[in-house]
């Protein structure tokens, strides 16, 4: 058996025990953060534990070997990631989908349904096994694959539930020894090691015409490091998270940071958006903010950070898939028992079009996306993939939350259903960065 098969075995137990029965997931979590609806808050970031430095300073750190397919690219889940999503569906349609309204209206998860994806093991399964992670091989499909399982019981839970394993991942992909023997250990877990921290990758900036690739973020070097200057948005749970992967502009080149929350300098205010509100997206502001040498994830020279970009945008399109999967599954039932003038209205023609619609572009978009994240895993290069992908998922997406509120008429505008939530939720896809990735 796989790696991710003693995982799939693991969570099969757990799912045997009375954790379902314990969660209360109707309850509003007690945090400071659900404040930001209504007032908001600003406060320093949370201390941070104490993340003491090991592993040997300049050596590369350890890396996942590429997925071994045999054709160009290969869409065929194995058998171990097809038990792996079934797990997460099960997990996401009996937890995070009743925990979703109360979520998005409080503007943050419940924190027993975020241990709860700590114990099925979210923030390492994009480890390589020597690094205590449980992926033998690049995982970018199986990460793909439990994003849009996640996603279908709700995006913005989701994204709660993935943001800190998406650090752990970058370190894993990009890190150096130093990093990751600092760093991971207080993901994977161990004997002494408190809970696993909640972690954030912030890319957007709060400004106008933002381009990703171009940060206002600043990185000045200095005799001892670095000093960062800039403001980030849209940031998920940044007022726990404990360590931040953090853009910005070095000398012309776009850099990621790993930054501490203890480090001095930086303040984090709530930034509640329109969509995506159950992740508790936050604004961090950087003000002065110095680290050392080896804050530097991955290279100075503008790759490392592009590919980050690529695989928060593989990540996105997943969400969107399953956030556009909970839309198709919701309505098609619908415009079946609801009638007018005698008959159900999925007699007409138009309703009936709409319907199918939304099935051919969901279906393209789940093709696109996972010919993306295989080229991912393969270690090809798959930046042609995802823009198409992305391009595919942000509009049709859209489209697809809009078709979902107009075939349910007025229910489609009220809380009742869930459709006005998941429209809400997949425009955010065309202008989210960062956040997650695969």
């Amino acid at each position: 058996m796989s790696s991710i098969g003693y995982l799939v075995a693991g969570v099969s137990r757990l799912a045997q025990t009375d954790l379902l029965d314990r969660l209360g997931l109707r309850k509003q979590a007690e945090q400071a953060v659900f404040s930001v609806t209504r007032s908001g808050f600003a406060t320093v970031t949370r201390a941070s534990r104490t993340f003491a430095r090991a592993g040997s300073r300049g050596r590369a750190g350890v890396r996942a070997e590429s997925t071994r397919v045999g054709g160009e690219f290969d869409l065929t889940p194995t058998e171990d990631e097809r038990l792996l999503v079934d797990v997460v569906t099960e997990f996401a349609t009996e937890m995070v989908r009743p925990a979703a309204a109360e979520a998005d209206e409080a503007c943050a998860a419940p924190q027993e349904l975020l241990e709860a994806g700590l114990e099925l093991g979210l923030p390492i399964l994009g480890l390589p096994e020597s690094l205590g992670g449980v992926s033998a091989e690049r995982s970018a499909m199986a990460g793909t694959l439990v994003a849009e399982a996640l996603a279908k019981g709700d995006m913005g839970l989701a994204v709660a539930a993935l943001a800190p394993g998406s650090v752990a991942t970058a370190i894993g992909l990009w890190g150096s020894d130093e990093q990751q023997q600092t760093y991971l250990p207080a993901f994977t877990g161990g004997p002494g090691l408190p809970q696993a921290p909640a972690a954030a990758l912030a890319l957007p900036e709060p400004r106008v015409l933002f381009d990703v690739l171009s940060p206002q973020t600043t990185a000045v070097r200095t005799g001892e490091g670095y000093v960062l200057n800039g403001v980030k948005s849209l940031v998920p749970r940044g007022a726990d998270a404990e360590l931040f992967v953090v853009g910005a502009s070095l000398e012309g080149r776009p850099v990621l940071f790993l930054v501490e929350s203890s480090t001095k300098g930086l303040s984090v205010e709530g930034d509640p958006a329109m969509g995506v509100r159950a992740a508790s997206l936050t604004k961090l502001t950087l003000q002065d903010v110095r680290v050392g040498t080896g804050a530097v994830l991955g290279q100075a020279d503008g790759s490392t950070y592009a590919e980050c970009v690529r695989l928060s945008r593989l990540a996105w399109c997943a969400l969107a898939v399953g956030t556009g999967e909970a839309v198709l599954d919701h309505v098609t039932p619908y415009v079946k028992e609801r009638e007018a003038f005698g008959e159900p209205i999925a007699h007409r023609q138009s309703v009936a079009f709409m319907v199918a619609n939304i099935a051919i572009e969901l279906q393209a978009m789940r093709l696109l996306t996972y010919k993306a994240a295989g080229r991912a895993a393969a270690g090809k290069d798959f930046a042609k993939a995802v823009a198409l992908a992305r391009e595919a998922c942000a509009h049709k997406g859209m489209q697809i939350g809009l078709d979902g509120v107009q075939l349910l008429g007025g229910h489609g505008f009220v809380k009742e259903h869930p459709v006005e939530r998941w429209y809400r939720d997949l425009r955010a896809v065309g202008v989210m960065e960062g956040a997650v990735l695969v």
